[in-house]
């Protein structure tokens, strides 16, 4: 145990290095009176492969599913997220700094540690049969991917998916999995009455890199493949080219574009990398210990669109960043937009359909 200090943070050493995670380190959440750090002091039974970390499954029981906000840079009010910390270990995950609210690590702890709502349907219903709930478009998954590969045994999706489509409630998803294809049902149906959007993100086109930086998410060609027959289903699916990593995913978007509007894509989006909190730190141990050629030029492009520093939080510049390289990204991704024959399908989801379940305990209606 060592009392918390930021400059002793650094990388797990190989020796005690979990394969197939993203995060190189597993330092104590920001509230903890004490901060907690593993090294190797070269006391293990032989000189093989590292230890694997296995993942760890909680449930968690909260009395609403439904979580709202008011910020102005985010086009959706009302967010549901059926998993708390995410499996895939994307190294760049925006969601990481919330695991500290649990008195856990953001790093390794928040890709091994994950919580999941087993009452997600059932509190969806109750919150859709309030009397002042007024319907707008859901978005799952805006936190933690609902798709990660707990969902193959817990099936959260699979159950709330029909209460969508009973009440004909507008909802909209982001992934990187391939799982969302098992799921196409309901998405094609929920999209025939104007109700349903998938966003399928795809960073890089890169199998190592993706491998490397995302390393239990689908493959670059699954996520394409799942664009493909979401599309084929009747199904809009926008790309997501999220987040663009300066100096190293950021020759990739018009490749990205390209593939995704060839896939069936009919609109994109784009998102700059993000190092809110604890993030910085941890994108800093990956770079150092996966691209450590490019590290300093990466950092360099980082704070030239953040005013110097690692992060800017205001609204409005936290996803986009400023000055010359930020808007060369935008210009960049203006004209690929334009020529690949993007956006034509920008309608908003129909809020006009829906129905409300019965309370419990209440009256049928009469008609």
């Amino acid at each position: 145990m060592s009392e918390r200090n930021p400059d002793r943070r650094k990388a797990l050493p190989d020796a005690i290095q979990p394969r197939g995670r993203g995060a190189r380190s597993n330092v104590s959440g920001r509230f903890e009176p004490n901060g907690y750090e593993p090294f190797d002091d070269g006391w293990r039974e032989d000189d093989g492969d590292p230890p694997k970390l296995h993942t760890r499954i909680h449930a968690e029981h909260p009395k609403r599913i439904i979580s709202r906000n008011n910020s102005p840079d985010i086009s959706f009010s009302q967010s549901i997220n059926p998993y708390q910390g995410c499996e895939h270990g994307c190294i760049y995950c925006y969601a990481r700094p919330s695991h500290a609210y649990w008195g856990l690590s953001p790093g390794l702890d928040f890709e091994s540690r994950i919580f999941f709502k087993p009452d997600a349907a059932d509190l969806l219903k109750k919150e859709f049969a309030a009397p002042n709930y007024r319907p707008s478009t859901i978005v799952i998954g805006a936190n933690t991917d609902p798709y990660q590969p707990a969902e193959r045994e817990f099936g959260l999706m699979r159950k709330m998916l029909p209460v969508f489509i009973k009440t004909r409630h507008p909802v909209s998803v982001i992934t990187k999995s391939a799982l969302v294809t098992r799921d196409i049902d309901m998405w094609a149906e929920l999209a025939r009455q104007d109700l349903a959007r998938v966003a399928v993100s795809v960073t890089t086109l890169d199998r190592k890199l993706a491998r490397d930086m995302e390393p239990r998410a689908a493959t670059p060609d699954k996520r394409l493949k799942a664009i493909e027959a979401l599309s084929k289903a009747g199904v809009p699916v926008t790309v997501m080219v999220a987040p663009i990593v300066p100096a190293l995913t950021d020759s990739e978007i018009e490749p990205i574009l390209k593939s995704a509007r060839e896939a069936g894509a009919t609109s994109a989006a784009y998102v700059m990398l993000r190092l809110p909190r604890e993030i910085a730190d941890l994108f800093k141990e990956w770079l150092a210990t996966t691209r450590p050629d490019a590290a300093d030029h990466v950092m360099s492009l980082m704070r030239q669109m953040r005013g110097g520093r690692d992060y800017d939080s205001r609204w409005s510049v936290r996803q986009r960043g400023t000055g010359p390289y930020a808007d060369l990204i935008a210009k960049r991704f203006r004209a690929a937009l334009r020529r690949y024959d993007y956006n034509q399908d920008r309608r908003p989801l129909r809020t006009d359909l829906f129905e409300p379940p019965e309370r419990d305990g209440a009256q049928p209606r009469l008609l």
